[in-house]
């Protein structure tokens, strides 16, 4: 995998543990390492079918969602526990976490970046997907 510039930021911040990390950054950059930050935790916690949709011209709630399915409800809530650890320790600050507690479907409002983990069978139901994009069925790396 080849890092992109985006991912050397997030690197950084999670190396830096200091709460000025992002201090000196644009809000693009910063909303660049959040969303790689994201995704290179989804890959490490072997996330299955990662799909990053960019909002920006869509909606005022982020720049981006990302989806993500677990393969039983324990995969999904320890994900969305270590997304939460990660965020706050690069100094992204505290995310807000709903259904945490049934653990079908996890939303992460991380400000810039909005993540849904799902069950496989919660995620076809809802298909945030189809709404949101039609050509977000093509898999998404923390490469992108």
């Amino acid at each position: 995998m080849v890092a992109s510039d985006g991912d050397a930021v997030a690197q950084d911040l999670t190396d830096s543990a200091s709460k000025g990390a992002l201090d000196g950054l644009s809000p693009e950059e910063i909303g660049k390492a959040l969303l790689s930050t994201i995704l290179a935790e989804l890959e490490d916690d072997k996330a299955e079918d990662i799909v990053a949709i960019p909002l920006a011209g869509k909606s005022d709630i982020a720049d981006h969602m990302v989806v993500a399915s677990g393969r039983s409800q324990r995969h999904v809530s320890a994900m969305a526990d270590k997304i939460v650890r990660r965020l706050k320790d690069a100094g992204f600050g505290r995310a807000h976490v709903e259904g945490a507690s049934a653990a079908d479907w996890v939303l992460i409002d991380a400000g810039d970046v909005i993540v849904h983990i799902f069950r496989p069978e919660v995620r076809s139901f809802y298909n945030l997907e189809r709404v949101w994009s039609e050509a977000a069925h093509t898999p998404v790396t923390a490469d992108a």
